[in-house]
């Protein structure tokens, strides 16, 4: 799995440092060279691990994912520890490619710039084009380019925050990388993940991808103008996401039509009241 490929070592940037970030992953190849590469013993998605890297042991791998993510939710705590001092509240938008997260995201800012502070960090694993889009709305983004890597950590985001110094009392959206499996193992230090599925992808998606439905607290079920014209049933889709989660919260809405966006919004409001309730010095001027 991801957590012991050593994918995008030393390839992200991030906007605003001149060096190279250190992604933290340990390389799969830092193995014993004695091992005699007979592998019929492994087999994928068997053993502890739940994965396979050819010439390591499970128990190697396992090793080495707890050191990853242990020293991910370090860094993830010391976010999460400025986000409280400053009242920030952080949302972690996770989707697959294509679901609209970024469309959602620019109307989003559109229609509460006016109300709300914000700011945005973008990963993506080359060229800058959606932190171009957000700041083309008038509010700061930091773009993080993550190379091979196929998520964000709470490493990247701290060296991101330094860059972009979110306002007090402000929401800060952070869109994660496209993709449903990785990102549910990284804590960046945000209060919630929001997990965006488009009407396209197929209803079966939260089975499929159980883990970060799991680890989300709403399901945004976009592209609700589409189902005319697609054979999608919602209501399974709400189910499977229950099923494997049924803390979830869903609402529907349609980011290119406008429709259930309201909903959203308040979402937003309601959240953000909630992380200042420890700062009331910031409520009123947030």
């Amino acid at each position: 799995m991801c957590t012991v490929c050593g994918c995008g070592e030393g390839e992200t940037r991030i906007e605003g440092h001149d060096h190279e970030h250190e992604h933290g992953h340990a390389n799969m190849h830092d193995h014993d060279h004695a091992h005699h590469h007979s592998h019929d013993h492994h087999h994928y998605g068997e053993g502890p691990a739940h994965a396979h890297a050819p010439g390591m042991s499970q128990s190697r791998m396992v090793q080495i994912e707890q050191d990853i993510l242990g020293k991910n939710n370090e860094y993830a705590a010391a976010n999460r520890r400025y986000f409280n001092a400053h009242g920030v509240l952080a949302l972690n938008l996770v989707s697959s490619p294509g679901s609209g997260k970024t469309t959602l995201l620019t109307r989003t800012i559109d229609d509460l710039k006016g109300e709300l502070k914000l700011s945005v960090i973008e990963g993506d694993q080359q060229t800058a084009n959606d932190a171009e889009r957000i700041r083309a709305t008038g509010v700061k983004a930091v773009q993080i380019n993550t190379g091979k890597g196929c998520h964000l950590d709470g490493h990247m985001v701290g060296h991101a925050l330094e860059s972009l110094q979110p306002d007090d009392g402000s929401v800060l959206f952070i869109e994660n990388v496209g993709n449903l499996v990785c990102p549910a193992a990284f804590d960046l230090g945000e209060a919630h993940k929001v997990a965006i599925l488009s009407v396209t992808e197929g209803e079966d998606k939260p089975v499929k991808y159980p883990d970060m439905f799991h680890a989300a607290d709403l399901m945004l079920l976009n592209k609700t103008d589409l189902l005319p014209y697609l054979d999608f049933d919602v209501q399974k889709c709400i189910d499977y996401a229950r099923r494997v989660n049924p803390g979830i919260r869903v609402l529907q809405l349609s980011a290119r039509s406008g429709e259930g966006m309201a909903s959203w919004y308040q979402w937003i409001r309601a959240t953000r009241q909630v992380a200042l309730i420890e700062r009331p010095d910031l409520a009123a001027s947030a």
